[in-house]
């Protein structure tokens, strides 16, 4: 049966939805919003040439914002997706010659314990998480201020620069599916199967700032759908995308306890099977080992796990427009929470999630001062930099009846770093054989 569950998932990693033309992936939807010359404003006057001058300007939002697409892929690589470990572990009794529950409590949703499922047991599990995403660095994503300054700018007619202001909608929408087989009493084996959808839309709004051509409008506007010279045009764009995300496949085993108290080691290996340049995986492959301690009481069973994620390139990482790929940058991840067992049917789970993104690219709010020195604009820039995002986590597992648990959990933002949804709802099913 094991050989038919894992030939039915590696099947399934063949299969994934058909793929579009390559400038539809959503991966080049911010790039190419303004078309794929970049932002072009319209214009009447002449160069010493004769030629029609056309002013192209330049910004951070389209050059860089790409910065966008690797905090998705970040954030991808860093979804608390539910732990791939059953809610119901067995240890043999030798007097009895039988399993028997190791622990009263389910155990956590979306951290993890160092028990192990018990010897040729098997925990079956899907669970459902829908992001949608609010803030990226603390910046409201329905109004991103970016200035875009004319090539090579100077005074006169080339110290106009164009604002715009950008509302970007994204959620993803994640549908995990989950194996854990116990290859000994000691040591765990599981994979998790994630079906991503991902929508993307983007609209800009730009303005013209005449600050060196306020006397000719005609040097730098936006014509209007009359003709006349305008000072403002939008532009927009969406898409969508599904298909497998990147499959993790885990070891984990438990190395050593005393009393209620247990240790275990394990690594996660994140496969990247996910469509990168359609934002449905980072494009990179992941290892991440982690150490985790748990303690388990009657009713009160607190855990905490911590480990090192090494990323591999990636496109998102690099110039999706160009091809080109960078580092995905390493985190290392903690977590720390308590799973209470009120019922003999009802554990409740709360948990502080939190990883240091090392050395990643972050959105910084700044005011922009055009080349007269006077008029200043609200904007964004982009520097590296190493930052914790932390979240928490409240949820619970109902037993009904059997083997069969349902869960529940909320997870929710403890600061902005990062790209952030305010509230994150998960339900689940989970079944042990």
């Amino acid at each position: 049966m094991i050989r038919r569950i894992l030939g039915t998932l590696a099947l399934a990693l063949l299969v994934s939805a058909p793929a579009g033309r390559a400038d539809d992936k959503l991966a080049f939807l911010i790039p190419h919003l303004y078309g794929p010359t970049g932002l072009v404003v319209d214009s009447e006057a002449r160069l010493p040439d004769g030629s029609t001058h056309s002013a192209h300007f330049n910004s951070a939002f389209q050059a860089e914002f790409t910065q966008f697409n690797v905090a998705i892929a970040s954030q991808l690589t860093g979804l608390p997706i539910p732990t791939p470990a059953s809610g119901f572990t067995y240890t043999l009794d030798p007097g009895l010659g039988l399993f028997t529950r190791s622990t009263k409590s389910f155990g956590p949703i979306l951290s993890d314990r160092a028990d192990t499922v018990g010897r040729h047991k098997l925990s079956l599990g899907v669970h459902f998480q829908r992001f949608t995403f609010d803030k990226l660095e603390g910046v409201d994503l329905d109004d991103v201020p970016a200035v875009f300054t004319h090539d090579n700018p100077a005074l006169g007619g080339r110290d106009d620069v164009v604002t715009t202001s950008n509302a970007i909608a994204a959620s993803v929408s994640q549908f995990t599916a989950y194996l854990n087989f116990g290859v000994t009493p000691w040591l765990d084996a599981a994979v998790a199967l994630p079906l991503v959808t991902t929508d993307l839309s983007v609209r800009s709004t730009a303005t013209v700032r005449r600050i060196g051509t306020s006397a000719n409008p005609a040097i730098h506007f936006f014509r209007d759908a009359n003709g006349a010279l305008g000072n403002t045009r939008s532009f927009e764009s969406s898409g969508s995308a599904s298909g497998i995300g990147d499959v993790v496949l885990r070891l984990k085993a438990r190395v050593a306890s005393a009393g209620p108290v247990a240790v275990g080691l394990g690594v996660d290996n994140r496969l990247p099977t996910g469509d990168e340049m359609d934002l449905l995986g980072a494009g990179a492959w992941g290892v991440k080992p982690f150490l985790v301690v748990s303690s388990t009481s009657r009713t009160f069973s607190p855990h905490a796990t911590v480990g090192y994620e090494w990323n591999g390139d990636s496109t998102l990482a690099g110039d999706p427009v160009l091809g080109t790929k960078d580092k995905l940058p390493n985190q290392i991840t903690f977590s720390g929470g308590v799973a209470l067992a009120v019922t003999g049917n009802l554990t409740l789970a709360a948990d502080v999630l939190g990883r240091r993104v090392l050395d990643g690219r972050r959105l910084v709010p700044r005011t922009f001062t055009t080349i007269d020195g006077r008029t200043t604009f609200p904007d964004i820039s982009f520097v590296r930099r190493s930052e914790n995002e932390l979240s928490g986590a409240v949820g619970f597992k109902f037993n009904p009846r059997g083997r069969l648990l349902i869960d529940a959990n909320v997870l929710f933002g403890l600061n902005e770093r990062g790209l952030r949804d305010s509230l994150t709802p998960l339900v689940g099913l989970e079944y042990g054989f």
